[in-house]
């Protein structure tokens, strides 16, 4: 039994504690708040003890896995602190994306985790669903052939305005993953963005990218479509078939170039994902059971390595727009960080 403790307890832990306490691998066992009510209202639903104090409720419980749903700017300003705590401390950890809005701590968490030898993963919840795992498995047979591009569209309504590149960090870091998930790193970026009529941030953005591979793609992102309408569409070709996923586990096809014969994957109602919250159950439980099964840190899905690179291409792409739609390169990140 993985023995788990939550900490930050609003909107987004709650569901954290949702999906431990319903897993039959996991014992949700503590749950943290700076807010004594909220941590408070989780152990009175699923019976872990609350804590105000991180560090207190580490000396005091037997925790295995440390998951991290704490908010802050840019909805990644407070994850750095009880990141470096549990990883010191020897947990296992899970982190809300992004890994950290500060692209120097994010770089450190992940260095702090390969140096302690503890598995660090980011909540990237959007490629664990069916479709994408289709997709993934029709690249591996070679069914797409060698990939030639990639269009991504991630757009939302959020109307807040915390900072010029709130849109940015705190929604692309699900679609550059599923990019990554696809076609590997991404290599070079060029970005153009615009506001909005009466946005102050930068709300709208098209970003151009290289990958490694040679392959070529784009990403169109926006805080300022209404939420009523599909958020997400990724589309991957090769040179010898494409494939489609429509709001991120809807609807899935693969067109084969030579044949008019389609796959077709829907999201069925009895075996399906039933609802977009549930993405978040079928990451949590994959982690569970990565850690139950021993798998190494530096082969963990959707990692901390893998958040960090894909916080890079975020970066890479705030400054072509710094840079006035310069290219930039993108550094790369290694799953072995070492000192």
């Amino acid at each position: 039994m993985v023995k788990v403790a939550v900490v930050g307890v609003g909107n987004i832990g709650k569901i954290h504690c949702r999906y431990y306490s319903q897993n039959p691998d996991a014992e949700l066992v503590a749950v943290c708040d700076l807010i004594e009510e909220r941590a408070q209202a989780m152990a009175d639903l699923y019976g872990p003890r609350a804590y105000t104090d991180m560090e207190v409720m580490l000396q005091k419980e037997e925790i295995d896995v440390v998951s991290i749903a704490t908010a802050g700017k840019e909805n990644g300003g407070d994850h750095f602190d009880p990141a470096v705590i549990a990883i010191e401390a020897g947990k296992d950890v899970l982190v809300e994306k992004p890994i950290s809005n500060n692209i120097e701590q994010a770089r450190e968490m992940v260095r702090l985790a390969a140096e302690r030898n503890v598995r660090l993963v980011s909540n990237l919840n959007h490629r664990f669903v069916p479709a994408a795992y289709k997709g993934k498995e029709l690249i591996q047979k070679g069914d797409l052939g060698s990939l030639l591009f990639l269009n991504m569209k991630l757009t939302i309504q959020n109307p807040n305005e915390t900072s010029p590149w709130f849109h940015l960090r705190a929604l692309h870091p699900h679609s550059v993953d599923v990019l990554r998930y696809f076609a590997g790193d991404i290599k070079r970026v060029q970005a153009f963005m615009t506001k909005a009529p009466g946005r102050e941030i930068w709300s709208t953005a098209s970003i151009n990218l290289e990958f490694a591979s040679g392959a070529v793609g784009h990403l169109t992102g926006s805080y300022d479509m209404a939420g009523r309408h599909p958020i997400e569409y990724c589309e991957v070709a090769g040179d010898k078939g494409r494939f489609t996923i429509d709001n991120v586990y809807e609807n899935f096809t693969f067109y084969p170039h030579e044949s008019d014969e389609l796959v077709v994957l829907r999201n069925s109602i009895m075996t399906g994902v039933g609802s977009f919250q549930e993405t978040f159950k079928n990451r949590i439980d994959h982690f569970i059971k990565q850690v139950k099964d021993g798998v190494a840190p530096s082969e963990m899905e959707a990692s901390g390595a893998d958040a960090l690179a894909g916080q890079e291409v975020i970066e890479a792409a705030i400054r072509s727009q710094q840079e006035n739609g310069a290219v930039i390169d993108v550094p790369a990140v290694s799953k072995e960080i070492v000192l």
